[in-house]
């Protein structure tokens, strides 16, 4: 008995069957290569943050996170930056020479526009947080303190422009993170001024 193929409908049902598998891939395949999209919150953690420091006052500082780091915007006074001269002689790396900074901040205020101390708030030795020690007469830190940073994990000590003291465990001045300035009153953190300009 001879049966008779109805090429057609053959055809038919093998594009419908060839139809659904690939449906059947793509829904399968859209999670996984979901996987390989960096989330929401690592987005987040490595977006750029935008300051207005108009209300900053001369002398005080701002604290944000950027990429899960505090970052320090310190508004140095005339005097302060004055000190960054007078420790010269006792940091151990004045020039910032083996420290991380971008080009803009290699230089004696460390920063892009000398009133603005722009400085990651890690220390440089196991990643402690220093805390801030403006005020020049402070019997805990010595008679040649100016004023700066002191991270009490392990005794180092950092200048206002967060430059290394000598004869501490920090080997390298503070970070100074990529930044730029927006306007006269708003710093935006993880955008290099070379590449705002």
């Amino acid at each position: 008995m001879s049966e008779e193929v109805d090429q057609g409908r053959r055809k038919l049902l093998t594009a419908v069957t060839a139809m659904t598998g690939a449906v059947g891939v793509g829904f399968a395949a859209t999670p996984f290569l979901a996987s390989w999209k960096p989330s929401a919150r690592a987005k987040a953690l490595g977006a750029p943050v935008e300051l207005d420091v108009s209300k900053l006052e001369a002398g005080a500082m701002l604290q944000v996170e950027w990429r899960g780091k505090p970052v320090w915007v310190i508004r140095r006074t005339p005097e302060m930056l004055e000190s960054l001269k007078a420790v010269v002689p006792n940091l151990a790396d004045p020039g910032s020479d083996g420290s991380k900074q971008p080009e803009y901040a290699k230089n004696e205020s460390r920063a892009a526009k000398p009133e603005y101390l722009v400085v990651l708030g890690v220390c440089t030795h196991l990643g402690c947080a220093p805390m801030s020690r403006f005020a020049k007469v402070d019997a805990e830190m010595g008679a040649d303190w100016q004023g700066g940073f002191y991270c009490p994990c392990h005794g180092s000590k950092f200048d206002l422009a967060g430059r290394v003291y000598k004869n501490v465990p920090a080997p390298t001045n503070l970070e100074i993170p990529p930044y730029s300035f927006v306007d006269d009153n708003r710093i935006l953190v993880g955008v290099d001024q070379a590449r705002a300009a």
